[in-house]
C-alpha cells in the first residue's frame, strides 16, 4: 500500500514537472519581456512621454509661472523660428560649423591611433591606457582646464607661442578663433572611439594580411584594401555617434565662453540657443519647437546615413549571404 503511494506521489511529481517544462517553452517569450519590462518601462517614463510633451509644448506659449493649460498657438512658434529667430540661423551655422570640423578630425585622429596601438610592440598596454585616460576625465573639467590653457593673457599655450616668437592668440575673445578653439577641445577625448577601432581591428582575420603579404602587398595597400573596407561598420558606427553628440554641444561653450556665444555670437551652438529661450527668456514653448526642429535634423542625418551606408560600408558576410 505503501509502495503504491509513493509511486502515485513520483508519478503526480514528474507530470507536474512536465507541466511546468512544456509551460516553459510555450512562454518563454513572456519571460523575456518580464525581464525587459523595468528597461522599458524606463524608456516610456523618461523618453517617449517627455517627447510627447515637449512636442505639445512646442505649440503653446507655456511660460514659467503660466497657471492650467498653457495656451494654445498652433504653429505660430514654428513660424517666428524660420521667420524672426536671428539667432535661429547663426547659432545652426556655428553648429553645422562645429560638426564639420570635429567629427571628421577626431575620428582620423581616433583610427590614426588605434592603428599605431594595435602594433605589437612591448608594453603596449600601457600606452593603450595613456591615451584612453583622457576619455574619462568629466567633460566640465576638461573644458575648465582648457579654458585656462587657452587663456589670452596667462594660458600655457600663449606663453609657449610668446617664448618661440609667436603673437599670442585670442582663443576665447576673438570671432575667428572661438570656434577653432571648441574644435580643438573637442579632440581630446577621443580615447573612446579609438578603442571601439582597437576592437575593430583586432577583429579582422590575421590570414588576409599574411595572404597579401605573398602576394607582395605593402602596408598602404593593405590599409588599403584590406583594413579600411573591413572597418567600415566601425567608421560608420563611430561617424553616426560623432554626428548626434556634434548636434548637442552645449557644456564646452557654457562653460568655456558664455551664454551669448562670446563676441559677435561666434560660439553661439544650437544647443545653447536653446537653454537660453528656456532658461534666460522662460520661453518654454518656443524652447520645445527649437529642441523638435533639433530631432527631426538628427533624425534626417541619421537616416541618411543609414541610408548611404548601404554604399561604401562593407560587411564580411555579405558574399555568403549573397550566395
Amino acid at each position: 500500500m505503501q509502495a503504491s503511494l509513493q509511486a502515485k506521489h513520483n508519478s503526480g511529481a514528474a507530470n507536474w514537472q512536465t507541466r511546468l517544462r512544456e509551460w516553459w517553452f510555450r512562454h518563454r517569450s513572456l519571460i523575456g519581456f518580464v525581464f525587459i519590462a523595468p528597461w522599458f518601462a524606463g524608456l516610456i517614463i523618461f523618453d517617449v512621454m517627455p517627447f510627447i510633451y515637449n512636442l505639445y509644448l512646442s505649440f503653446t506659449d507655456y511660460q514659467i509661472g503660466t497657471r492650467g493649460a498653457p495656451p494654445w498657438i498652433g504653429l505660430d512658434n514654428y513660424i517666428k523660428i524660420f521667420t524672426e529667430d536671428k539667432f535661429f540661423s547663426k547659432s545652426m551655422y556655428n553648429t553645422v560649423y562645429y560638426l564639420g570640423f570635429s567629427v571628421p578630425l577626431r575620428l582620423f585622429l581616433a583610427f590614426f591611433i588605434a592603428l599605431i596601438l594595435n602594433l605589437r610592440v612591448r608594453g603596449m598596454q600601457i600606452y593603450r591606457t595613456l591615451f584612453y585616460v583622457p576619455s574619462v576625465v568629466p567633460l566640465i573639467a576638461a573644458t575648465v582646464i582648457f579654458a585656462g590653457l587657452l587663456n589670452t593673457r596667462y594660458g600655457m599655450i600663449n606663453q609657449l607661442f610668446v617664448l618661440v616668437g609667436i603673437p599670442p592668440v585670442r582663443w576665447l575673445s576673438s570671432p575667428d578663433w572661438i570656434k577653432p578653439s571648441l574644435i580643438i577641445l573637442s579632440l581630446w577625448g577621443f580615447g573612446a572611439q579609438m578603442i571601439i577601432f582597437l576592437a575593430g581591428l583586432q577583429s579582422i582575420p590575421q590570414d588576409l594580411y599574411e595572404a597579401a603579404a605573398i602576394d607582395g602587398g605593402g602596408s598602404l595597400r593593405r590599409l588599403r584594401h584590406i583594413t579600411v573596407p573591413l572597418m567600415t561598420p566601425t567608421i560608420f558606427f563611430n561617424l553616426l555617434i560623432g554626428v548626434i553628440g556634434g548636434f548637442q554641444v552645449f557644456l564646452q561653450v557654457f562653460v568655456m565662453i558664455d551664454t551669448n556665444g562670446g563676441p559677435l555670437q561666434a560660439g553661439l551652438v544650437y544647443m545653447l540657443h536653446v537653454y537660453n529661450k528656456a532658461f534666460r527668456d522662460f520661453e518654454f514653448g518656443y524652447a520645445a519647437a527649437l529642441s523638435v526642429i533639433l530631432f527631426l535634423i538628427i533624425f534626417f542625418f541619421t537616416v541618411a546615413l543609414v541610408y548611404s551606408s548601404n554604399r561604401w560600408v562593407y560587411y564580411g558576410d555579405e558574399e555568403s549571404n549573397e550566395a
